[in-house]
């Protein structure tokens, strides 16, 4: 095992909770701290890491995707059409948006097209019925494969204490969730959720692995008992023509540790790192499991050699990123007093002899991509966000470096500007109301003077209203200036026809008109 200490010049986006997804070998970051701005509206960003550096480049998203809210401490498995197939997507269930709401929603994320200039994904949100799982954070999912088919398995998390129970003082309080098993078929969109007495407790920020048609839970935290039970459990999951099933054995040898990362290095092959074993102390033993068909093997290996600023530091956090590597990161409080102390690690759990070969595999792959010639440009630094290793190893005035400072402030400007005095768009609340929205609000422009913008949900506009006003080619006028706007008008001038009087007719009296006249002054009448 080998750390290798990686510096970030601004490291305010990754913040405890974050999620890594790896898409043929390029990993992807997710979950940033805040909702995104403009420069990433997807909030998704492709990790390019040569030696020390970090670049952060922007990904999108394909027309026909739902809008995805940057979700911390989501549930993240891959999807594959079966157990053989090499071609897979990601589910991301649950976690808190940036205004610590929980999601209850379920996204399958797939990769649309990659070169090097660009990466678009496709999100699709699912409908489910049944027993659908409450919005919950710190859990996992998992994919379990059975007699050809395939379901994935949720389990474990934390949720907001429901509102029946909540009080003034311990309003935003969470609690664990209830033991149940819930089964997603993606198929079919339907939910299972099932008891079993072996499952007592409940868990989160434990560890889930899967294989074929078993599942193994391995450590997390109790709110309730403040307890991280060593208990290891074993989920058996059958899908038969008829209801699916599940067992659960309760299997000797776990170990006591909640918030661990798991990557995988072989085929049946996994390195369990971090955690905490108790509220206080950081876990720095490491572990290789070893998944066979029908049993696990867990078994202590060497720990890396830890810095100073490792060992002594109370929190840190870390994802998976793929391949035996897991990114790990310390907060900067820990660090202020060191001024060239790194935030981040890149440890990589696999033997010489296994980067020899994973490097030599890269290498042929690099010589029979099949990326077109056309798009193989470098990356622009103005599509970039660059996190050196070494301050001074660049000169600033010539690498466009991303710095949340130099960030166009979006509540004075653009978007998020207060529209109305009953504008109540508020970046760090708003959520997509109109269909076409994304990750800002609809605007619409006043042709009042030179012209303001205003939200199209401040004015109380349909959606319907909003593409009709979209599509022609007509002025609009806000709801402060459409009556100002009609006392300045300028009356149309109306013509008055100049009618000629006419004599009352009695009974005895005759009309002395000649014919011409008479039917001249009839047309003028009645016309």
């Amino acid at each position: 095992m080998s750390l290798q200490g990686v510096a970030v010049s601004n490291s305010s986006l990754l913040q405890p909770g974050f999620s890594l997804l790896n898409f043929g070998g390029h990993v992807f970051f997710f979950g940033q701290k805040g909702w995104p701005k403009r420069s990433c509206p997807t909030g998704v960003f492709l990790l390019d890491i040569k030696q020390n550096e970090l670049k952060m480049k922007p990904a999108f998203f394909s027309k026909d995707s739902c809008y995805l809210p940057p979700l911390r401490y989501p549930a993240l498995c891959t999807l594959r059409a079966n157990a053989e197939s090499d071609e897979y997507q990601y589910i991301i269930h649950g976690g808190k948006t940036p205004n610590n709401d929980l999601s209850d929603k379920i996204y399958v994320m797939s990769l649309v097209s990659k070169n090097s200039k660009k990466t678009t994904f496709q999100c699709v949100e699912k409908d489910l019925g049944g027993d659908v799982p409450e919005a919950r954070y710190g859990h996992t999912i998992s994919v379990v494969h059975s007699r050809g088919k395939s379901i994935s398995v949720i389990f474990g998390g934390r949720s907001y204490t429901p509102l029946a129970q909540r009080t003034t003082e311990k309003w935003n309080s969470v609690v664990d969730c209830l033991p149940s098993v819930f089964l997603v078929d993606f198929e079919f969109g339907c939910c299972t959720s099932y008891i079993l007495p072996e499952l007592q407790d409940g868990l989160a920020f434990h560890v889930s692995v899967a294989r074929n048609d078993t599942i193994y839970i391995l450590g997390g935290h109790s709110l309730q008992n403040n307890t991280r039970s060593p208990t290891l459990y074993k989920l058996k999951v059958d899908l038969p023509l008829g209801s699916p099933s599940v067992t659960c054995t309760i299997l000797p040898g776990g170990i006591s540790v909640s918030s661990a990362t798991l990557t995988q290095t072989g085929d049946t092959k996994f390195v369990l790192v971090g955690g905490y074993q108790s509220d206080n102390q950081k876990r720095l033993s490491c572990n290789t499991i070893v998944l066979e068909d029908n049993k696990i093997e867990i078994v202590e290996r060497a720990s890396p050699d830890w810095t100073p600023d490792i060992k002594h530091c109370r929190m840190w956090f870390g994802c998976d990123m793929g391949k035996g590597s897991v990114l790990l990161g310390i907060p900067g409080a820990n660090k202020q007093l060191i001024s060239d102390a790194n935030y981040f690690y890149i440890l990589r759990c696999k033997g010489p002899e296994e980067d020899k070969e994973e490097e030599l595999t890269a290498q042929i792959c690099s010589q029979t991509s099949t990326e077109d010639p056309g798009d193989s440009t470098p990356f622009e630094d103005s599509e970039e966000f660059c996190f050196s290793a070494e301050a001074n190893s660049f000169d600033v005035d010539d690498t466009d470096t991303y710095n949340e400072d130099d960030e166009e402030d979006e509540s004075e400007t653009g978007y998020w500007i207060t529209c109305s005095a009953s504008c109540n768009i508020d970046i760090n609340t708003w959520v997509p109301f109109y269909s076409t929205e994304l990750n800002k609000p609809a605007m619409i422009l006043c042709s009042t003077g030179a012209g303001h913008w205003v939200h199209a949900q401040c004015m109380d506009l349909s959606e319907s209203m909003l593409l009709r006003l979209s599509e022609a080619n007509v002025k609009y006028f806000c709801n402060e200036h459409v009556d100002l706007n009609k006392g300045l008008q300028t009356p149309k001038k109306v013509l008055h026809l100049k009618k000629q009087p006419m004599k009352p007719l009695h009974k005895k009296a005759t009309m002395k008109l000649t014919p011409p006249v008479k039917k001249s002054f009839l047309r003028r009448l009645f016309e």
